[in-house]
């Protein structure tokens, strides 16, 4: 039985993804950071509780991540830990760094000198382009990376010293340079779950108008069921890659929010407004992956469009209010 270990397992990837390792017949085991409020660390995973092992850590503690992987002993590592907040990144900036960046390094170095013979997975992204667009409108694995945002940039480190140690080293470390995925498991914070959430407060009568941000930026959406079974396959070919995983399409937060609320009988101008304290320091306004490589190399297509995303998430939120 492959044993595989993935740092924030209790987040919304990390918890598809022990679903989709333990149907395969894999052994999961996982890092979980300490949580003040206990109800609320592990909810997304309590249903999975009997078969997995976790270990309290953090990314930047070093010694918390030796203890894990010479307990677990494991094959596969899935490093998904973050600060994944790209605006909130601008009010932490240097913390953002610790985990994202020096909390990847950490994870290398633990690797390299206690399991270095296992696979390693490291959660790339797409804000790692930043303004950076092909003439072509896509970002792809050659397209050049300028981040605009302290995410961006701590992002594009662990990127960047990922490969370092898989060619200083030869160690076996593949980035998955993953757009917008979302779902039912999202946090609320996150731009599809407010305007879901939004969507239904207004539908059930708990408020009248939803505060957004920019309408104008455009994202190439996915659901984070399909790209946690892309991650498994890229862990699983015969030498690392860097790969795009995206569906191709970009879509606006304006149509995001016609496609939600015009789902639920409702139009979208009458109950939208624009606040500016929800802008970026540095907006980015363009997401679109070219994810041929991938599909080509891994057999991988997503099951899910940006409309079924949309509703499975409608229809999962919509149960608090039934």
């Amino acid at each position: 039985m492959k044993k595989a270990f993935i740092t924030g397992i209790n987040g919304q990837d990390g918890s598809y993804l022990t679903e989709h390792l333990i149907s395969m017949g894999y052994e999961v085991g996982g890092l979980v950071r300490r949580s003040s409020v206990a109800e609320n660390q592990t909810y997304r995973i309590n249903h999975l509780e009997k078969d997995i092992k976790t270990f309290y850590g953090d990314l930047i503690d070093k010694s918390s991540i030796d203890k894990a992987l010479r307990a677990f002993k494991p094959d596969y590592i899935f490093n998904l830990a973050a600060q994944s907040h790209v605006r909130l990144s601008f009010d932490m900036p240097a913390f953002t760094a610790q985990v994202n960046s020096f909390g990847a390094l950490n994870v290398f170095e633990s690797v390299k000198e206690i399991c270095p013979e296992a696979r390693v997975y490291q959660a790339s992204s797409s804000e790692m382009f930043g303004s950076s667009v092909d003439p072509d409108n896509f970002q792809r694995e050659t397209t050049a990376m300028h981040p605009v945002s302290p995410y961006g940039c701590s992002k594009l480190y662990a990127y960047s010293i990922a490969r370092n140690y898989r060619k200083s080293y030869g160690l076996f470390i593949s980035n998955g340079i993953l757009f917008n995925h979302e779902s039912p498991r999202r946090g609320k914070n996150f731009v599809t779950a407010k305007v879901v959430q939004g969507a239904l407060d207004i539908k059930y009568g708990r408020t009248d108008k939803l505060e957004m941000g920019n309408l104008e930026s455009f994202r190439d959406w996915g659901h984070s069921s399909d790209y946690t079974k892309a991650m498994i396959k890229l862990l699983n070919h015969s030498e690392p890659e860097d790969i795009v995983i995206s569906t191709g399409k970009a879509h606006s937060v304006k149509e995001l929010c016609k496609v939600v609320f015009n789902y639920l009988g409702l139009e979208y101008k009458d109950h939208v407004v624009i606040n500016k304290k929800y802008f970026r320091p540095e907006e980015l306004p363009y997401l679109q992956g070219d994810s041929k490589k991938g599909r080509e190399l891994l057999s991988w297509e997503p099951e899910y469009t940006f409309k079924t995303l949309l509703i499975d998430m409608i229809n999962e939120f919509e149960k608090e209010y039934l």
